[in-house]
């Protein structure tokens, strides 16, 4: 897995800011001026970063943006960064401050004077999280980036509160890694051997193979996987940290491939198909972050691996097949295939786990990223406060989240002539018939969400706290709402 950058955090030292001759980052506002870690800096430049920072370029910037000084005068590093950051910013915008630094690390590292910030620790997780590079399959990758000191006034008290955030960040990068892995080298298999590498962590983690799946009945999930040679499987993963309480449930599609089977995709842009199995990939993130961080909660999470591909074998339009709670299940497009996927998944865990709520996570429509693009992730619920708590979590972390509807009318779309449901109401409100095709799969009673990461999942370009690629979006979510919502007192 892609480490995050080495962090030291360490008390503020005068001669080791002299010598640094890496990257130095400091604060300061238009307003209020150089911060006290930056007006050391300021002397030892005679007076460079307050020119800087009077300067009306500096005025212009938004909080969590920079300028910068090269090869500054008095001091052995290669540029100064004077990022602007109010000294009362919310954590949203501290992380964006981090991550500009991120953005811009070098084999020297970086020297990053946060002081008595209050916010301190999230500059150091949005750094973390924004200096993400995936390297796995350079034949000669780029030197990685050097060690960050971060220099404050109460490094015991900062070091304790980073401890959550890089749980946090480790699970991003699980989630980064394993979207960015492409299919020929993240097969089915491969996937669920890296979940079970998971056990070291404390994670209990089983692997369901087909011969399992088959005579447990999960007839929808197993169809969609007809077509190819790597064979679907289902993996439980169970964190067990908060007593007898109920767990809380995540489901995660994993479509390693995509090609839409039979109705297959247009080739222009196919290759981006290996992060179809961005929800699975979420999941496995998020119950990384809560092992790492010791979390006093139950979570279990059930993921559907499989590839969608074509072959003599592959599931057809027009074919019937009968899922895990024995609906069956007209296939009018091949290429709505995450929900059969989900559909066992889901069953399955509400059948074996009674989980006090279920949230699943899909990279599921295109219809999806027609109505929010790439900035939101759409919300789908049938529960009033685990819908607020998501979305609360969700603003918490800056992660875009917008609650879609979910109106018992639109099933008519999804009516069959012949089975008791069809697996698409084509394209009028496409995400949200698949959500209510989802909903067919919850029983009365089970708080549930439907996340479709489809448009949030792989970003054409780099965002504020991840490069181009994969974001791992949702972990920093999922994992607040579990902090905030289902972890036991202690």
């Amino acid at each position: 897995m892609t480490r995050p950058v080495p962090l030291d955090v360490t008390a503020v030292a005068r001669d080791a800011v002299r010598a640094h001759d890496g990257r130095i980052a400091v604060f300061a506002t238009p307003e209020a001026g150089l911060d006290p870690g930056a007006r050391r800096v300021d002397r030892m430049t005679r007076g460079a970063l307050s020119r800087l920072v009077e300067s009306p370029a500096f005025a212009r910037l938004k909080p969590g943006e920079s300028a910068e000084l090269g090869y500054p005068p008095g001091l052995a590093a290669e540029a100064v960064q004077v990022v602007h950051l109010p000294r009362r910013s919310d954590a949203v915008t501290a992380r964006r401050a981090g991550a500009v630094i991120g953005a811009r690390l070098g084999e020297a590292g970086a020297l990053v004077l946060a002081g008595a910030h209050p916010r301190a620790a999230g500059i150091g997780a949005g750094l973390a999280l924004r200096a993400y590079d995936f390297r796995d399959h350079k034949s000669d990758p780029a030197p990685p980036p050097g060690r960050v000191t971060l220099m404050v006034t109460r490094p015991d008290a900062v070091r304790s509160a980073l401890s959550g955030p890089m749980a946090a960040v480790e699970g991003v990068f699980l989630a980064r890694d394993l979207v960015n892995t492409p299919a020929n080298v993240l097969t089915t298999t491969a996937f669920a051997a890296r979940l079970v590498e998971m056990r070291a962590l404390g994670i209990g983690v089983e692997v369901l193979d087909e011969p399992a799946l088959e005579s447990l009945g999960l007839g929808a999930l197993l169809a969609v996987g007809h077509g190819s040679e790597s064979p679907s499987k289902l993996v439980v993963m169970q964190w067990r940290g908060g007593g007898e309480a109920a767990p809380l449930a995540l489901v995660g599609k994993g479509v390693v491939f995509d090609t839409g089977g039979v109705s297959i995709k247009s080739a222009a842009g196919m290759e981006e198909m290996t992060m179809d199995m961005g929800g699975a990939g979420v999941a496995a993130g998020v119950m990384h972050s809560l092992a790492r961080r010791g979390a006093r909660a139950n979570v279990v999470a059930v993921l559907g691996l499989v590839e969608n591909m074509v072959s003599g074998r592959a599931l057809r339009p027009g074919d019937v097949v009968r899922s895990l709670k024995g609906d069956t299940i007209e296939v009018i497009n091949t290429d709505a295939e995450g929900r059969l996927v989900l559909a066992d998944a889901m069953w399955y865990a509400q059948s074996r786990f009674a989980p006090a709520a279920m949230i699943d996570m899909a990279t599921l429509t295109g219809a999806m990223i027609v109505a929010l693009g790439h900035e939101h992730a759409g919300l789908f619920a049938n529960d009033e406060p685990l819908a607020d708590g998501l979305l609360a979590a969700a603003g918490g972390e800056g992660e875009g989240l917008w609650r879609m509807p979910l109106d018992a009318a639109y099933d008519r779309q999804l009516k069959s002539r012949i089975a008791d449901v069809k697996n698409t109401g084509g394209r009028p409100a496409g995400a949200i018939t698949a959500a209510r095709f989802l909903a067919r799969f919850v029983p009365e009673g089970t708080p549930w969400a439907h996340l479709d990461i489809a448009g949030v999942t792989l970003r054409k370009e780099a965002g504020d706290l991840a490069p181009r690629g994969a974001s791992g979006w949702g972990v920093l979510t999922l994992d607040r709402l579990v902090r905030e919502r289902f972890e036991t007192p202690g």
